[in-house]
């Protein structure tokens, strides 16, 4: 009961965190379509077929998320050099028109290639958890077809790719994605329960949800 109710506070603080990070303007996709121009040579020119499995499909992702995630880039609060890199020079508006842009395009939902079984197993974590293990119920946050929480600020993470959903999730366990200290923090206590094969069956489970 312990293990459930410190899950259930790092959640809502993490959520009220969020939702109160920030208030920004609309973004203008036409405008971010222009700039994602040289975003395209890595994300695809649809935001969903990257050209590394390790890089994310951003197609249909939340704006309030992926501003937030560029700000983090932008500022190195992230650290992946090559991001921040393609953001030098660019404003608080063009952010906000990039991820408008990357917002409004149609998600591309994947097919879990998992047995059976391994589908099964990472259902029952993604739904149910491992509260022995301090491991919360994905979809308390990212909702039971992976389309996130706007409000609060959790992504969407249905269709993500499975390279991408393996990194972040032992990038948190390790401890080497450190940043947005709120969601991170949560995220950290959440993956630090998991091993690697169930990560590598929760990504590709996740990679198959839909609404």
């Amino acid at each position: 009961m312990e293990v459930v109710l410190r899950i259930t506070k790092s959640i809502m603080v993490a959520a009220a965190t969020l939702m109160a990070f920030t208030s920004h303007a609309a973004g203008d996709a036409e405008a971010g379509a222009a700039q994602a121009v040289t975003c395209a040579a890595c994300h695809g020119q649809d935001g969903a077929t990257a050209i590394d499995p390790s890089y994310p499909n951003l197609a249909g992702q939340s704006a309030k998320y992926l501003n937030r995630q560029l700000q983090m880039f932008q500022s190195g609060e992230r650290d992946v050099p090559l991001m921040t890199a393609q953001l030098i020079g660019k404003s608080a508006q063009d952010l906000e028109n990039l991820a408008a842009y990357y917002a409004s395009l149609p998600s591309k939902i994947g097919e879990a290639a998992g047995s059976d079984d391994d589908i099964k197993a990472a259902r029952m974590i993604y739904k149910g958890g491992i509260a022995d293990r301090g491991v919360a119920a994905c979809a308390a946050c990212h909702g039971p077809g992976g389309l996130g929480n706007d409000q609060a600020g959790f992504p969407k993470i249905g269709g993500q790719a499975v390279g991408y959903t393996i990194a972040q999730l032992t990038a948190y366990r390790e401890g080497l994605r450190a940043s947005d200290e709120a969601y991170g923090a949560m995220m950290r206590n959440v993956a630090a329960g998991l091993t690697d094969g169930q990560i590598k069956v929760l990504a590709d489970y996740i990679h198959g949800l839909s609404p």
